[in-house]
């Protein structure tokens, strides 16, 4: 018996059961209405805003928002990339050939490195994401060099994301569910949370996902395992949260991107669920992380607060590419490499946050972080190979070319290639004015950034990096009606310097010499109107300005490699949530954006309109039921930096439904979406660090659920 028809007769019978009670009628409608309340999708307009602490959006003079953990319950989405599709301001694709995500936002990278957790970089696991572990998604778009200090990889300079694990609330939660999703991928999940003590002080939860199984890509597999636990104590001027979490992800035969550098045409979209991978490539990640946050009311204006995480990650994986070289015929060539990866990550926070006055208020935050890394690797690239994009055929393994191999490192026990720390000091003050009605938050932050890099050969010190840098900001937040917001800010994003070739044929007059930290300069205005539940609406202008580098002709004839030209990206955001009509939700919103280099060229990848519409309807006159759409846009975008090939625009359609239904006294949540229901084929995304290369959008894909809460 399929899996679909399964869950029919499951629903069937649990109705009939229903029916065949009446003495439970009353009681069962209590137990739907309740039950459907709490399973609907939200967004929660706030976040953790770093320094400043967790604040509703419309206090903060930045653009924030938090997808929480009943739009995972609900959408079943297998990666971090399928939440943040939901957000019209960022776009996903894959980063380094292999599984990692990266997330764009306004025309900037965010890598799966760079991600927070519970507000720290540096402990979420890295390259993809299981969302089963976090009850909150936080997106805060634009620069964050004060809020949150200069993401230890360098990237984030557009907006970063922090995740936040599951606690307990503050009643009993017993959870099981069973999914699928097509073709073949199945799995269960649970989530347990309890609270201890005379006046409930003490809480546990407890929670963990497996799923297996070929998705709807042809023969791409994917095994995802996680737990995590958290035990928290809230003495009411003392809290404390121990989060502890295990994740082990593996993905076969990933459907890679496709590298066209230099093709000069853009090859036809392949089948929608068309794989153009090799047999032999597979990703296998495993993270073991951690967080203990601590806060302190030392006074009733006064909290001390200190937090601290550690992540021990493992990679292995044998990783596979293609490269046309005909785009009429798909002709291309392959390439193999083996490539093992260790990572040690630790970071420390603490500070303290004291209000003062009354007319006029004071907020201030002063502390320090400091986070540590050490990375050890190696790579083994091998021969390449004859393939096609249309029509793939399956490889051995490549064996190594003897006249040009060169591994490097040690493969069975990789060294420690980099190591990095970072530190800084951070103050800053709120002033409120006119019952508050105005903030004006001004701040700096003392940075640090060290990195060290070791030759692949024998470990050596190859290359050391120490420079510090101050980022300020500025913000403003007026209220004009107790249900509008408007502010504007000036913040910097930071990153470590680029550093000089030293490679004899450049001829540069500073060889190996690292530039200072690089700034670069957000300048934003917006608005927010909050009118509770019923409805919420965002819209932000802003610019960013980053330095670029380049080769400088000096007066006398010499190379200095320094900073040269920018890259300037301008672009306006609207974002609107809530339930505006009683049973109606919705989560919307739409971006434009102008990433332009000093060349005029505009920037590849980043296209310049981007649209989502997420609906959900609780049907008034079939108690239980809810429809669900989501439509999700994007438009053309440039391959390459000389604006020579572009790809089209795409637009995607889901559909779904989940229905409530009481079996007894527990409420069971059956769910079926479908995504992409046309099927349509379409090259989603264009954005490379390195090549001009193309990601494949995924085909129509069929998820279904049950969830039992008892």
């Amino acid at each position: 018996m399929s899996p679909l028809p399964r869950v029919s007769a499951l629903a069937i019978a649990t109705t009939l059961a229903v029916i065949a009670s009446p003495a439970w009628a009353q009681q069962a409608e209590e137990i739907v209405v309740t039950a459907q309340a709490e399973n609907a999708t939200e967004v929660v307009n706030g976040g953790d805003a770093g320094v400043l602490g967790n604040k509703p959006a419309e206090d903060l003079p930045f653009s924030i928002r938090s997808f929480d953990e009943s739009l995972i319950l609900n959408q079943q989405p297998l990666t971090l990339g399928d939440v943040l599709e939901n957000d019209p301001t960022i776009r996903a694709t894959y980063a380094f050939g292999n599984a990692a995500e990266l997330f764009v936002i306004r025309g900037f990278t965010l890598a799966g490195d760079d991600l927070g957790l519970n507000g720290l970089y540096g402990i979420a696991p890295r390259q993809i994401v299981a969302p089963e572990l976090y009850e909150s998604v936080q997106v805060l778009n634009g620069a964050s060099a004060f809020l949150n200090g200069a993401a230890p990889g360098g990237s984030g300079l557009g907006g970063s994301v922090n995740l936040k694990l599951k606690r307990a609330g503050s009643g009993p939660l017993t959870r099981a569910t069973v999914g699928y999703t097509s073709d073949a991928h199945f799995g269960g999940s649970f989530d347990v949370s309890r609270r201890f003590g005379t006046n409930g002080e003490w809480g546990l939860r407890v929670n963990g996902a497996y799923r297996d199984g070929e998705v709807s890509v042809d023969r791409e597999d994917r095994r995802t395992q996680v737990i995590g636990g958290a035990l928290d104590y809230d003495g009411g001027n003392f809290r404390a949260a121990l989060d502890l979490a295990y994740q082990n992800v593996r993905v076969d035969h990933l459907r890679p991107k496709v590298t066209i550098g230099g093709l000069g045409a853009i090859p036809a979209v392949p089948e929608a669920d068309a794989n153009y991978a090799q047999d032999f490539t597979f990703t296998e990640l495993r993270d073991v992380f951690g967080t203990l946050n601590l806060e302190w009311d030392v006074a009733d204006n006064a909290l001390l607060y200190a937090r601290a995480g550690a992540n021990d990650s493992a990679e292995e994986g044998i990783y596979g590419g293609i490269t046309v070289t005909d785009a009429v015929t798909g002709a291309a060539t392959g390439s193999a490499s083996y490539i093992p990866y260790e990572a040690n990550n630790e970071a420390l926070e603490a500070g303290i946050r004291v209000n003062l006055g009354e007319t006029v208020t004071h907020e201030f935050n002063f502390g320090a972080n400091v986070n540590w890394q050490t990375f050890r690797t190696a790579y083994d690239f091998r021969q390449g190979y004859a393939t096609n994009l249309y029509d793939t055929p399956q490889v051995a393994f490549p064996p190594a070319n003897p006249a040009s191999w060169n591994p490097g490192g040690d493969i069975d026990d990789p060294f420690p290639i980099g190591k990095s720390r970072q530190w800084s000091a951070f103050a800053s003050d709120t002033v409120g004015l006119w019952d508050e009605r105005i903030l004006v938050t001004g701040g700096m932050r003392l940075q640090t950034i060290r990195t060290e890099g070791f030759s692949y050969d024998d470990g050596s010190r190859s290359t050391f990096y120490e420079e510090n840098a101050v980022t300020p900001v500025v913000g403003v937040v007026f209220k004009p009606l107790p249900y509008v917001s408007l502010y504007a800010n000036r913040i910097e994003a930071l990153q470590p310097g680029p550093v000089a070739s030293t490679d004899p044929i450049d001829n540069l007059v500073n060889p190996g010499e690292p530039l200072a930290p690089r700034k670069s300069t957000q300048y934003e205005a917006g608005a927010k109107l909050a009118l509770g539940s019923l409805l919420y609406a965002g819209l932000a202008v802003y610019q960013i300005e980053r330095p670029g580098e380049g080769v400088i002709v000096e007066d006398d004839g010499g190379r200095r490699f320094g900073y040269l030209g920018e890259q300037r990206n301008r672009g306006i955001e609207f974002t609107v949530n809530g339930e505006p009509v009683e049973g109606v939700r919705i989560i919307a919103g739409l971006a434009t954006i102008d990433a332009e280099l000093d060349s005029g060229a505009e920037v590849a990848g980043v296209p310049g309109f981007t649209a989502n519409a997420n609906l959900e309807w609780d049907l008034p006159f079939a108690p239980g039921l809810t429809l669900t759409g989501r439509m999700t846009h994007t438009g053309k975008q440039w391959t390459d930096t000389a604006n020579t090939l572009r790809l089209d625009d795409w637009t995607v359609f889901d559909l779904g439904a989940r229905y409530v239904l009481a079996a007894g006294e527990t409420p069971v949540t059956l769910r079926l979406t479908v995504d992409n229901v046309a099927n349509e084929r379409y090259w989603a995304s264009s954005f490379d660090p390195f090549n001009a290369a193309l990601l494949q959008g995924s085909p129509r894909t069929i998820k279904a659920s049950i969830s039992a809460d008892f």
